[in-house]
Formats: structure tokens, C-alpha cells, sequence
């Protein structure tokens, strides 16, 4: 039993790695201000922190953006290989 629960302890005395890709909660998402433990934090997509609503309206801003770019684009493409689709019948 002793060897089972250091082994347990070892796991929880480790810390954390967190998730890759994902930002910490130290320094704004979008200036990389730092964030101070007792300083407001505003978060947007549910793990993005930013410093003040400000710089999380502007990265709200960029993202949409950025979403009509790429609707835009995918339009685009579909047209497009909408319109290599068409078969031109030649008449008699």
C-alpha cells in the first residue's frame, strides 16, 4: 500500500501542463498585457483571456472578419467549381 499511494502523491504533487495550444491565463490574448491575480480578466471563447472589454471587442471584431473573408471565399470556391461542373450540350 505504501509504494501505491507515493506513486498516487507523485502524480498530484506534479504540476499541471495544461492543454497545448491553449493560452495562459498571465498576459492579454491580443496586447499581452500582463494580468495581475487581482486585475478583472475578460475571457471570450471560453479560454481566451484579455486585459479589458476593449481588447476583447477587437479580437470579437477581427473574428468576424475574418468568418465573412472566409464565407466569402468559400462562395467563391463553390461557384466556381460550380460552374466547371456545367456541361455545354452542342445542338444539331
Amino acid at each position: 500500500m505504501a509504494a501505491s499511494a507515493a506513486c498516487a502523491g507523485f502524480f498530484f504533487d506534479a504540476e499541471p501542463l495544461g492543454e497545448p495550444g491553449l493560452p495562459a491565463l498571465d498576459a492579454c490574448a491580443l496586447c499581452a498585457r500582463p494580468l495581475g491575480r487581482d486585475s478583472d480578466i475578460f475571457m471570450y471563447r471560453g479560454d481566451t483571456p484579455f486585459c479589458s472589454e476593449e481588447c476583447r471587442r477587437e479580437q470579437m471584431q477581427l473574428d468576424a472578419i475574418r468568418a465573412r473573408r472566409a464565407a466569402r471565399s468559400a462562395g467563391r470556391r463553390q461557384q466556381q467549381y460550380s460552374s466547371s461542373r456545367k456541361v455545354s450540350v452542342a445542338s444539331c
